[in-house]
């Protein structure tokens, strides 16, 4: 069934609909492939559309996250997601027998899958601060989804659906606690935003497109996850077979394995002492007066920065370098750096463009008071310089001079 007409019909007519979930045929990589990575991908790339590019208001003031630290966020947001319904169906699939009903992995995913649909189409309205409750209702309702097909999918008396659900509720609640932990290791910010989906194409292989109220498109291009779900599906027999062995070690490294087949990536970030090196002494007439380089790692996922302060009087310049290893690949799957914007106000500038392989992103003061510069290179290096006291062609050549050519060039090492 197409996809939007499968959204359409588990929203609107649950009970007609979970039958004929149940009766279809599938497995593990192509549930993903075909429903779970395209819709999973509409929360975190409204938050990151959001919380980036249009920003969070109160009271007359407003805050945007930096492009980088939303691109990480978003991505980190969107591979939990994924292995949040992994997990969950894991736990589906093991309760099974305790309310009587019959374990089956792939019919636990599709009720998870299918009854998390309300949840991920209401992530859009992450991108409306005043709406953001509507996202709450969303995932209310998928509560209802998941008890109106528990008894379908699992084979368990309807007497015991309510219990049911509310152990797997339950469970999810504990889980989505500890995948934040996770999460808070790379952002510790929450979803807002605002803007508008449009969906273009129906099968797998289609796009699916985000405008923004600003005019700008973000495509999701969903021909490159078929790939990614088989390595999924294979990581996620292993892991099941080592948790039946009572093997926690080879559970783990087979659920670091899933994580790398979700990010895309195939080496380790290029290490932060490595990229220390690329930062200079001094820029211009400012001196560096501080640099940190840091590395951090969890469930498969992989980040390295370099970064440094630099000051001569009332001016001053942070310069930074991340690579995001694994979460290159996922980067390019949500394909947010196709979005493009030429944006201006009384006072100020935003720019997103491409320039080459590259893209850049430029928001600055027509006073030249403050400004900030971010390039994502062709590799997946984002180097990032933020000034105060500083116009925008400064800024320019200040990312010119740490000799992006040579980061592109880097290799990393293999896995």
């Amino acid at each position: 069934m197409a996809l939007i007409d499968r959204v359409q019909s588990i929203l609107l007519r649950p009970k007609q609909t979970w039958p004929v979930i149940a009766a279809e045929g599938g497995d593990v990589a192509s549930i993903y492939t075909n429903y779970i990575l395209i819709l999973a991908a509409i929360p975190a790339i409204a938050s990151f559309i959001g919380l980036t590019m249009i920003g969070v208001g109160a009271f007359g003031v407003s805050y945007r996250i930096p492009i980088l630290t939303g691109l990480v966020q978003m991505c980190v947001g969107y591979v939990l997601s994924l292995v949040m319904v992994f997990v969950l169906a894991l736990i589906v699939n093991a309760l099974a027998p305790t309310f009587g009903g019959t374990k089956n992995q792939v019919q636990a995913l599709k009720l998870v899958a299918y009854g998390t649909t309300a949840s991920f189409v209401g992530g859009i309205f992450s991108l409306i601060p005043m709406l953001g409750i509507l996202g709450l209702v969303a995932a209310c309702y998928s509560i209802y989804l998941i008890y109106s097909g528990i008894a379908v999918m699992m084979r368990c008396p309807p007497e015991k659906a309510g219990v049911y659900t509310t152990v797997v509720i339950v469970c999810a609640i504990i889980a989505g606690i500890v995948l934040a932990v996770v999460s808070s290791m790379f952002s510790p910010m929450g979803r807002m935003g605002m803007g508008g989906l449009a969906a273009r194409g129906a099968m797998p292989g289609a796009d699916v497109v985000i405008k923004t109220p600003d005019g700008a498109n973000v495509t999701i291009n969903s021909g490159s996850m078929a790939d990614m779900a088989k390595h999924m599906e294979e990581a996620g027999k292993r892991m099941e077979s080592a948790q039946n062995s009572g093997d926690s070690a080879a559970a783990g490294k087979a659920m670091g394995e899933m994580m790398g087949a979700i990010t895309g990536g195939n080496g380790v970030p290029i290490t932060s002492s490595d990229l220390k090196t690329l930062l200079p002494e001094s820029v211009g007439d400012m001196k560096r007066t501080s640099y940190e380089a840091s590395g951090n790692q969890a469930m498969g996922i992989a980040v390295s920065t370099a970064k440094a302060s630099y000051g001569n009087g009332d001016r001053n310049l942070n310069l930074s370098i991340t690579d995001t290893g694994g979460l290159a690949g996922m980067a390019a799957l949500a394909g947010w750096a196709n979005m493009t914007m030429d944006k201006e106000t009384d006072g100020k500038v935003e720019k997103v463009y491409k320039d080459g392989a590259r893209t850049m992103h430029e928001e600055y003061q027509k006073d030249g008071s403050r400004g900030e510069v971010t390039v994502i290179l062709a590799n997946g290096v984002i180097v990032e310089a933020e000034g105060s006291k500083m116009d925008v062609d400064s800024l320019k050549k200040v990312i010119a001079g740490v000799d992006l050519g040579k980061i592109e060039a880097m290799k990393r090492a293999a896995k």
